[in-house]
């Protein structure tokens, strides 16, 4: 059987990682058949926009797709294509794993946690209204005559909607893999102390949904600030936490801190019927082309994918390889090394090779 797969090498150091990742899935043996698409900044200068309608297209016929980062600007410019993605092919479930990798230093050892985040509403939604535009002048009077509390008139607005659908099903996607993947217990974090209409509809919602899975997963509810320092100090108390949007994303990347770093935070975004899978961190456009990054982000998250298509010795042999090879330490990217000025460092590339040669013999 072979499975086509989209793939979208990204911007930046994208190309290199995801070249990274497809050779070693390649190597397992099982067969791919790769249809290669561009989005981000050199979709922008080809198409004049960076989500060409013919991405979609490729990812809603063959259900699978992995990618490279992609440059999203800070303040200006295009919106996310990350967050397009997600919203256009209604990726609801973005699912990132905090695992300790043996061989990399850090402070902690034996993290093993797994973050669900709601892809799809929250602040990312994209309900924005620019400072001192029309729009946002008529939208503050309007709030004005709803509510008492006054809003500066040259303010910025962004909508942050959470509905009980979309809490229902991302909550019920973290119950459900944690009955698949013998976890124990399931961590509802909000700030509904004090947005009592939102996160108190998601928290609601959540403990609505852990009756069902009553006597079969544990459930518990944190604030998600406290919830940061307790991952500081114990990450070993938590199993999977399941999260809106905006909290989902920073507890991402706190939680790629307590294993050593974004270059070993893999990511996959699923939905009903289609799957992508893609490194938790950025494009790092001043390494781009210098065959120096991490790729183990993006390799993992190929192992997520061999998960998800259910080719689990394939998944398994190439997590364990990525794991041997780091914990041997001699062919590894500089960020790996003890001192990161080791000369005896290797490249993106040759990393990878060392994980298919370490794969091949099994």
């Amino acid at each position: 059987m072979s499975y086509k797969v989209t793939l979208i090498p990204g911007d930046g150091i994208g190309p290199e990682v995801a070249l990274a990742a497809k050779k070693c899935l390649e190597a397992t043996g099982v067969k791919f058949q790769w249809e290669e698409v561009i989005a981000g900044s050199a979709a922008l200068e080809q198409y004049n926009t960076p989500l060409p309608d013919y991405v979609l297209k490729s990812i809603r016929k063959n259900k699978l797709a992995i990618k490279g980062p992609i440059i999203t600007p800070v303040g200006t410019g295009f919106r996310s294509v990350n967050v397009a993605l997600r919203q256009e092919l209604d990726l609801f479930a973005c699912l990132r794993p905090i695992k300790s990798i043996p061989g990399v230093v850090s402070r902690y050892q034996n993290v093993d946690f797994v973050i669900v985040r709601e892809n799809t509403e929250d602040l990312y939604a994209g309900i924005e209204f620019e400072s001192k535009k029309p729009a946002a002048k008529k939208l503050i009077s309007l709030i004005e005559k709803l509510q008492p509390k006054k809003i500066d008139h040259d303010s910025a607005i962004s909508i942050k909607p959470i509905s009980p659908k979309c809490s229902k099903r991302i909550v019920e996607f973290a119950f459900e893999y944690a009955v698949k993947n013998d976890r124990k217990k399931v961590t509802a974090v909000h700030k509904a102390n004090i947005m009592k209409f939102t996160d108190g509809l998601f928290l609601e919602t959540a403990r609505k949904v852990a009756k069902k899975y009553a006597g079969k997963i544990a459930f518990e509810d944190a604030i998600v600030d406290n919830l940061s320092m307790q991952l500081v100090k114990n990450p070993r108390n938590f199993d999977v936490l399941v999260l809106p949007n905006l909290y989902g994303d920073i507890i991402s990347d706190l939680g790629a801190g307590l294993i050593g770093g974004l270059g070993l935070a893999p990511g996959a975004n699923i939905g009903k019927n289609i799957a992508l899978f893609e490194p938790v961190h950025g494009a790092a456009p001043k390494y781009a082309g210098l065959n120096k990054v991490n790729p183990t982000a993006t390799i993992l998250s190929g192992v997520l994918l061999l998960r998800h298509i259910g080719e689990t010795k394939a998944a398994n042999a190439l997590e364990m390889a990525v794991s041997d090879v780091i914990r041997e330490g001699k062919y590894v990217t500089y960020d790996l090394k003890a001192d990161r000025n080791d000369p005896t460092a290797v490249g993106t590339q040759q990393m990878a090779e060392a994980i298919i040669d370490r794969l091949k013999r099994g």
